[in-house]
C-alpha cells in the first residue's frame, strides 16, 4: 500500500476542518470589523501538517483591501484564541490572512462576460461590416 498520499479519510477530514474555520473566521470578522469594509472569507488552505492555515478574504471596496488584510493580521492572535472556545482541534492551526485574487479575477472576467453580452446582434453586424 502506497503511505505517501493521505488517505481518502484524511482529505475528507482536511477539508472539513478548512470550511469549519472558513465559517468561523466569517462569524468573527463580521462580529470585529468595522461596517465601512466588507470582508468576506471566501476559501481557507490548510498545510499538510495542519499547523498552518491561509484564509482567502474578498475586500469591498477593493481599494480598502490593504487596511482589511493590516486589519486581519493584527487580530490574528485574538482570533485564534477565539477559535479555540468556538471549535476543537487537535492542533489549532497559526493564522494567515491573504486577498483572494482568484475571487478578484473571477470577478473581472463576469464583469467582461456581460459586456460582450450586452452587444446587440445588429451592432454586432455593423462591425463586421465595416
Amino acid at each position: 500500500m502506497d503511505r505517501s498520499r493521505p488517505s481518502r479519510g484524511a482529505n475528507f477530514k482536511g477539508t472539513k476542518k478548512s470550511l469549519m474555520i472558513t465559517e468561523l473566521a466569517a462569524q468573527y470578522i463580521a462580529r470585529e470589523a468595522g461596517r465601512t469594509t466588507l470582508i468576506t472569507p471566501t476559501r481557507s488552505d490548510l498545510g499538510r501538517d495542519g499547523k498552518h492555515v491561509t484564509i482567502f478574504v474578498s475586500v469591498f471596496p477593493t481599494e480598502e483591501g490593504e487596511h482589511a488584510i493590516t486589519f486581519l493580521m493584527r487580530h490574528k492572535d485574538l482570533f485564534r484564541t477565539w477559535l479555540k472556545t468556538h471549535a476543537r482541534f487537535p492542533v489549532l492551526p497559526f493564522i494567515k490572512f491573504e486577498i483572494d485574487y482568484g475571487e478578484l479575477n473571477r470577478q473581472r472576467l463576469d464583469e467582461l462576460s456581460g459586456e460582450v453580452g450586452e452587444i446587440k446582434p445588429e451592432e454586432a453586424s455593423d462591425s463586421e461590416e465595416a
